[in-house]
């Protein structure tokens, strides 16, 4: 249950930075924009949900399919940190953190030897 409820709330966390930003942009762009921002944070929103249901996904998935679920996951969120990714340094550094843990979590999961009874 624990679980889920990290799940809910990175999720309001995440959908209140994301109001903020579209607000953001809304005020100080022009409105014929609007419409590729607000396609763009959709998909970014999707893409952000992948990390965050992984949390609960990597607790209830059997083996076999954890295993692959996680290894995917993983080069799905590589791309998606270092394709939307800025040169400023505090994403350098919260990207660089990111990548590592995500190389870690691939690594774990390929080494992962099932101990479990079937």
């Amino acid at each position: 249950m624990s679980t889920l409820w990290i799940v809910v709330m990175l999720n309001l966390i995440f959908a209140d930075i994301l109001g903020i930003y579209i607000e953001f942009i809304h005020k100080n762009t022009l409105d014929g924009i609007i419409g590729e921002v607000t396609i763009t944070m959709a998909i970014a929103a999707v893409l952000t949900n992948i990390p965050i249901l992984m949390i609960y996904f990597s607790r209830i998935l059997r083996y076999k399919v954890n295993r692959s679920v996680n290894i995917g996951a993983a080069i799905l969120t590589i791309i998606y940190v270092v394709g939307g990714g800025s040169l400023l340094p505090h994403y350098l550094v919260c990207a660089a953190i990111e990548v590592i843990a995500l190389l870690f979590i691939i690594w774990t999961a390929w080494k992962w030897i099932n101990t479990r009874p079937i």
